[in-house]
């Protein structure tokens, strides 16, 4: 049964209720699945199972009765009703009903189910083009069947688009970051995930955290050369301080030379002066020799006579 006359029947359920029955349900199953379609009902003698208008199988008594072939239904009944149907495929969608009797004929359980048996949904691939700074994200699927359903959606922080029953979507940011694509259905869901970065395009925490480690630097630069000109002052203070005090001393010293020292006892000293000889009469005095002559100044004298 195709999807359109799944939905059209469900439509039609909800427009004329009286139509409807005691009870329904809608079940999701994926192909290949096992699924158990079950009802609620007490002392049941007697349980007919359908889907549409042709009947499966009955159960009386603990005896099965199948009205179609085994191999083809894939299908079978427990003791309590429940029936069974295995390895599905799409063609096992449809509107199931069920009807259980008691001993005396009287109808215990009137309930329909309505069952949709969907394909898995195929891997989403994302890809993304940077043009100018601005990201053109695209999240696109591969269908293997022409009636496939599923709903697509792209996301990225705040950014959410979403669509159903369409191969791609897409979108355009200037946001780098991480985007993820979400394939699903009712049976099953997908996802790919991939962290798309715009070149020449910066993120605002990266330039925050530029801007902060710049300002870090200046603020270490600036107290390390207040510290090391601090302790150049300390130092020069220090040198000032000891040349100061080696002044002092100096001036002190100085102080200490040019006062008189102190007599060491109390009786004068005798000054001796020196007195010098009395001239003596030139008769007195001694004749003294004549100094020998240089024999250079000799030598010279005995030239001279020579040429004269």
């Amino acid at each position: 049964m195709n999807f359109r006359k799944i939905f059209l029947v469900k439509c039609l359920l909800l427009l004329f209720p009286s139509a409807k029955s005691a009870s329904t349900m809608n079940i999701y199953k994926a192909v290949n699945e096992t699924t158990l379609l079950t009802f609620t009902a007490e002392n049941m003698h007697e349980t007919i199972w359908s889907r549409g208008n042709e009947r499966l199988l009955q159960i009386k008594d603990k005896k099965i009765n199948y009205y179609v072939e085994k191999v083809r239904c894939r299908c079978k009944v427990l003791l309590n009703g429940t029936l069974r149907i295995e390895r599905l495929v799409k063609e096992d969608s449809g509107i199931y009903k069920v009807a259980a009797y008691d001993k005396n004929g009287k109808l215990k359980a009137d309930e329909t189910i309505v069952l949709i048996v969907l394909e898995p949904v195929p891997q989403p691939i994302l890809n993304a083009e940077c043009i100018n700074k601005t990201l053109y994200v695209k999240c696109a699927v591969k269908t293997t069947t022409k009636d496939q359903v599923f709903t697509i959606e792209l996301t990225q922080d705040k950014i959410n688009k979403s669509q159903t029953n369409v191969t791609e979507v897409e979108f355009t940011t200037r946001d780098s970051g991480r985007y993820r694509c979400i394939v699903k259905n009712q049976v099953s869901k997908k996802t790919t995930e991939k962290e798309i970065k715009c070149p020449g395009q910066l993120n605002i925490y990266l330039i925050l955290c530029i801007a902060g480690g710049a300002v870090f630097f200046v603020v270490v630069v600036i107290l390390l050369i207040y510290c090391v000109r601090k302790k150049k002052a300390n130092r020069l203070e220090d040198d000032d301080e000891e040349e100061m005090k080696q002044i002092h001393q100096v001036d002190k010293e100085m102080v200490m030379r040019k006062l008189p020292q102190p007599p060491s006892s109390t009786t004068p000293q005798r000054t001796c002066v020196q007195q010098r000889p009395l001239p003596q009469p030139h008769s007195q005095r001694q004749a003294v020799p004549p100094q020998p002559r240089p024999r250079t100044k000799l030598q010279a004298l005995g030239q001279l006579r020579e040429r004269h």
